[in-house]
């Protein structure tokens, strides 16, 4: 982690500790709801840090793959084209999924008994 991503770790930890305290105080002197809201509350910043960590992991998994030699283009042209190839039809496609071409083996034929 660089030094910025610390720092905004720490922020996010200080921030959980801050509304944690409130929750405590709001426990011991007032109303139900806000020690819930506050409880609550205090946990966002948890998952901020959590996502924090694993963006970073990505980036490093990223930047190391591109080091051993795996092309991210490569990678990301891979995956469009296995998403192209499992497409229904081209109907489907140009008609956001709403219809289907008259042979496609997805088609659900529409009844006129309504």
């Amino acid at each position: 982690m660089n030094c910025l991503t610390r720092l905004l770790c720490a922020l996010y930890v200080a921030t959980s500790a801050g509304l944690s305290w409130t929750a405590v105080l709001q426990y011991r002197h007032g109303p139900t709801w806000a020690v819930y809201l506050c409880a609550a509350a205090s946990l966002v910043p948890v998952i901020a840090v959590v996502r924090e960590a694993e963006w970073h992991e990505l980036t490093k998994a990223g930047h190391a793959g591109s080091v051993t030699g795996l092309d991210l283009a490569e990678a990301a042209d891979d995956v469009v084209q296995a998403e192209l190839d499992a497409a229904c039809c081209e109907r489907w496609w140009t008609s956001c999924g709403t219809d289907h071409d008259t042979r496609c083996p997805h088609r659900v034929p529409r009844s006129s008994a309504a």
